[in-house]
């Protein structure tokens, strides 16, 4: 798939409060996260609180870097291209799927425990996640069980530990819509 499959429009208010275009362009943060093989980011937006500011001037939140969490209070919206899975993955270990996990300043999400586990790239957020399959298919993977995700499909990933396979043989894209949440009680690590 192409590098910069499609466009942000951003809206916003002229002096007189009336709606207009502030932008409409590729999204302007991409990048490939975990080698040749892993999944290419590409960052749409974040918010910095709930309720979210809405203003005349202030644009998007800077950020260095991809962060695979949205802001404390906050929201992100990502498209993900995964790539048909590298065999590879599955000799991962535990600090490799960490090392993985903190380029995107997340390590403390991998869970991968070696040999038990279900896949090499299983972890948890704090998050409540809208992922809605565009375009191939992918496989969620969960501690008891999978399913198959094809274009269309909708998943609202609760705070979950899970893992993501491209299984097929052409890229999956997957739009992420992810709020920032809090565990309750045991659910807490």
């Amino acid at each position: 798939m192409n590098k910069a499959p499609f466009r942000r429009i951003v809206t916003g208010h002229d002096a007189q409060g009336r709606a207009v275009f502030l932008e409409d362009a590729p999204p302007p943060h991409v990048a490939r996260i975990g080698g040749p093989h892993g999944p290419l980011f590409f960052e749409v937006w974040n918010t910095r609180e709930t309720p979210a500011r809405i203003d005349r001037d202030t644009g998007e939140p800077y950020e260095a870097g991809i962060q695979l969490a949205p802001p404390a209070g906050g929201t992100r919206i990502r498209v993900l291209e995964v790539p048909p899975e590298d065999p590879s993955i599955a000799t991962l270990t535990p600090e490799q799927a960490r090392a993985h996990f903190a380029e995107v300043g997340a390590a403390d999400a991998a869970s991968h425990a070696g040999s038990g586990s279900k896949h090499a790239f299983m972890h948890r957020t704090e998050t409540i996640d809208y992922g809605i399959v565009l375009a191939g298919e992918i496989t969620l993977i969960l501690d008891e069980s999978e399913t198959v995700m094809r274009a269309g499909d909708i998943v609202i990933q609760r705070g979950t530990n899970h893992g993501w396979a491209n299984r097929g043989t052409v890229p999956c894209r997957i739009a992420f819509i992810l709020i920032d949440g809090k565990y309750d009680g045991d659910l807490a690590p």
